[in-house]
């Protein structure tokens, strides 16, 4: 698939001068109107802000030529009114930073970033903001490369732990990026084949080990959800399984991606307006993917077993069919009143599968639902489950800074889900949809014939946050954006530590 340019993250003391950079870097708090700049600004650079109005809005951007580190562009991010800022805060002014400063080598981070998780976020969200993808482009942009560079100073220079705070920040970004530009490529030279081929290729020389099922073994092992949906593809279904296991016994956490590689929502159509957005249908296997290979890239003390449900859905004379009834891997039946509610069909089946190795937490993460977006909006993400799950990602997220709402199951949501042909039908009325998607969901946690031994599973639908079709804002760019990547990783570290 499509490289992702390279980018260095380093530090240094405060007081070192021999940098050069093309440009340094402040942060400023909104106060009465103007600016305050936080940390030791150079002589005249506030002055400047006052001539030029500069109110320090969050994510507002002012550059003043000259006035930098031995003469560089002099360049004050927006905090807003912020007395103390966050991680998050300093995550999104860095990324910020970054875009504004497309086209230049090297940037001087002169933040506040004196405690590790201030410093991690720094690093986080310059490499984050460093961004362009430019595959299927014939000519080269008028802005020029992304920032090569990141250099924060810092006092934590000289500490024992600040190597492992940057390599750390290197690797969870750079897997970020990996799954915005899978989210980019084009769906036709991404589907079920070549995803499940770009996921041997990533783990070669690694520590993951991938095994593929293709349509034959699906058929012949049952998986009646993931067939279903592929079957209206010429381009047929895979299941994938990447693991991580580390050298010592450890907990295992699971994590089942929908691999939805377009979806034009099978025989009931979606609408044409948005559809080309259809190519991120993938992201949750993607950013399953990415997951377990950052797991094993860190050296994680926990177990990490990826599966990647993919398929293309489409309409055709082989399609699936609203009413038509399918059996799933865990032998349950299935009516399909809505061919664009496929995503929990694939999604089923890889939960039954990935419960047979009994993990200590089971996860799905999924571009499920549009009513995730009605409900909470394009950068918050719901998330569902046993209330074990639901506060180990939380817990992750008040971490990475990734936005998040626990939504509940209500039990009455599961009766809409009744069908009078079969055991289940995949889809009831529009209310609660969200709700409902996780309740489909909910039935295949458990092994094939082993209701009564099932594993702690939390779901994550990331229909909003995973793709933006607006602005860019703070280190997320336009489209694909790497959302739950970093959450992922920090679940699996923190289940490694308990």
């Amino acid at each position: 698939m499509h490289a992702i340019d390279d980018f260095t993250l380093s530090v240094i003391a405060p007081d070192e001068s021999g940098l050069k950079p093309d440009a340094t870097v402040w942060v400023a708090r909104a106060e009465n109107d103007a600016a305050v700049v936080l940390g030791d600004a150079p002589e005249g650079l506030d002055q400047a802000l006052e001539e030029l109005a500069f109110s320090a809005d969050a994510g507002k951007v002012a550059q003043v030529p000259g006035a930098g580190d031995n003469g560089s562009l002099a360049v004050v991010v927006g905090l807003g009114s912020v007395t103390d800022p966050t991680p998050e805060d300093l995550r999104r002014a860095a990324g910020v930073a970054a875009r504004a400063l497309s086209g230049r080598e090297t940037a001087l981070l002169r933040f506040p970033a004196e405690e590790p998780e201030l410093l991690a976020a720094a690093l986080e969200g310059a490499s984050l903001g460093s961004w362009a993808f430019r595959a299927y482009k014939s000519s080269k942009p008028a802005k020029g490369n992304p920032l090569e560079q990141a250099v924060v100073a810092t006092s934590l220079a000289n500490d024992k732990s600040v190597k492992k705070i940057v390599e750390r920040a290197a690797i969870v970004t750079r897997h970020a990026k990996q799954v915005r530009a899978l989210v980019n490529t084009s769906p036709a030279d991404l589907f079920p084949e070549t995803f499940a081929e770009y996921a041997q290729e990533q783990a070669s020389g690694t520590k993951v080990k991938v095994e593929v099922w293709d349509e034959k073994r699906l058929a012949q092992e049952g998986f009646g959800g993931i067939i279903g949906v592929g079957r209206g593809s010429e381009r047929g279904p895979r299941l994938v399984k990447v693991s991580y296991t580390p050298s010592k016994k450890a907990k295992h956490l699971a994590i089942v991606g929908k691999g939805i590689t377009f979806d034009t929502g099978g025989i009931s159509l979606k609408p044409a307006p948005g559809m080309e957005e259809m190519k991120s249908d993938m992201t949750g296997a993607a950013t399953t993917l990415h997951a377990v290979l950052a797991a094993a890239e860190l050296g994680l003390e926990t177990r990490v077993t990826g599966w990647l449900c993919l398929a293309e859905n489409m309409p055709s004379g082989s399609a699936t069919r609203p009413g038509d009834v399918l059996t799933m891997y865990k032998g349950t039946t299935v009516e399909v009143t809505n061919t664009d509610a496929e995503g929990r069909l694939v999604l089923g089946d890889g939960l039954t599968k990935a419960s047979e190795e009994n993990p200590d937490l089971l996860l799905d993460i999924a571009t499920l639902t549009g009513a995730q977006l009605v409900a909470l909006g394009q950068r918050t993400a719901g998330i569902m489950g046993d209330e074990e799950a639901t506060s180990a990602i939380e817990a992750a997220a008040e971490s990475t800074g990734e936005l998040l709402w626990t939504m509940p199951i209500p039990e009455e949501i599961r009766k809409d889900l009744d069908s009078v042909t079969a055991d289940l039908r995949n889809s009831g009325d529009r209310n609660g949809g969200m709700l409902k998607a996780a309740a489909f969901l909910r039935e295949f946690v458990g092994a094939k014939d082993d209701d009564d031994s099932k594993p702690t599973w939390g779901h994550i639908d990331i229909a909003g946050p995973s793709f933006n079709n607006k602005a860019p804002w703070g280190h997320t760019p336009k489209e694909g954006t790497g959302y739950a990547l970093r959450t992922l990783v920090e679940v699996a570290a923190n289940l490694g530590n308990n």
